[in-house]
């Protein structure tokens, strides 16, 4: 039996690895991975209208978890500075220096290389070369460019959170057809109503931290008309994938709407009330909507439902 300090030291070392591996790992930032995951199997069950290969499915996944987690550790890199000072962020692996920025630095890269020599053979060329150009434009347009300079900054720069179901596509089909650039305009049209909401809410740490978020820059009511805006656009899009769809999707597309409009209609008419309302109710009701939607688009395609059509 070892001594106790013998034992107690290999614990400590054990801890430590895997406090060093998490950290790791919550510079990808796993929540926002997964979200993007869900939205790539629809995509490439709707390419395929029906369930593709698994390995294929397997690959494409693991791929672009590469490449997300790449543009995130690099922008964790980049925006060091802006998350030490707001409250939501602070924890993370680079303010609380549990993680060198050198070796983040080196850490995002690696993954964004390995995206792209493990999609090239196993999807195809273009497929691992949207991954990376969605990686670019994240890092450089959105976090070193747009982000600290304009206030539309996450409707542009949310650009790159699209490219999953066109990377899902392309994987299936070897193309980017009509289907997936409705899929990317969901989601872009999706981005500023759930990103505006959370910002609402931490309005204060963004001004905190000089990022100019459409909260910080002028009042919650033309905030919550802008959130309606979006809203109306980004529901009427999904109409744009009943042509390619069956009676599944468009039902859950209709309900899932109709809902997503009532709780943004909620907020801006508390905040006409001079009241604050509840942004999070709406940012974290936008991530059910954003599931429930994609979700139906994979039971409709894995039925292998008639496809509605176009009306002429």
């Amino acid at each position: 039996m070892p001594p106790v300090s013998v034992a107690a030291d290999a614990a400590r070392g054990t801890r430590r690895r895997r406090d060093v591996l998490l950290a790791y790992i919550a510079l990808t930032k796993p929540r926002i991975i997964e979200l993007l995951l869900v939205t790539t199997v629809p995509a490439m069950m709707l390419a395929a209208r029906g369930i593709p290969s698994p390995w294929l499915v397997f690959a494409t996944l693991f791929g672009g978890t590469m490449a997300a987690g790449s543009a995130n550790a690099l922008n964790c890199v980049v925006d060091a500075d802006i998350d030490a000072v707001m409250k939501r962020t602070r924890s993370r692996p680079l303010p609380r220096h549990r993680v060198p920025v050198r070796n983040a630095l080196a850490f995002g890269v690696l993954l964004g290389v390995g995206s792209f020599a493990w999609l090239w053979p196993t999807t195809n060329l273009l497929a691992a070369s949207m991954a990376v150009g969605a990686i670019l434009f994240y890092v450089f347009v959105y976090t070193m460019f747009l982000k600290r300079r304009t206030a539309q900054n996450i409707v542009w720069g949310g650009a790159a959170g699209c490219m999953p179901v066109v990377i899902g596509w392309s994987a299936v089909t070897g193309s980017v057809e009509w289907p997936a650039l409705v899929m990317f305009g969901v989601i872009f049209f999706w981005t500023p109503p759930h990103f505006w909401a959370l910002a609402m809410k931490f309005r204060d740490d963004y001004a905190r931290a000089g990022v100019p978020m459409l909260p910080v820059v002028t009042t919650a009511e033309r905030v919550v008309r802008q959130i309606i805006t979006y809203s109306w656009v980004m529901v009427l899009w999904t109409f744009l994938l009943v042509p390619a769809t069956g009676w599944v999707y468009a039902t859950f597309a209709a309900v899932s709407g109709g809902w997503f409009l009532v709780v943004a209609h909620r907020l801006y008419a508390a905040v006409r009330r001079g009241e604050p309302g509840r942004p999070m109710r709406l940012f974290h009701m936008s991530n059910t909507y954003l599931m429930l939607v994609f979700v139906a688009l994979a039971v409709d395609s894995a039925l292998g439902l008639p496809v509605i059509g176009w009306p002429f």
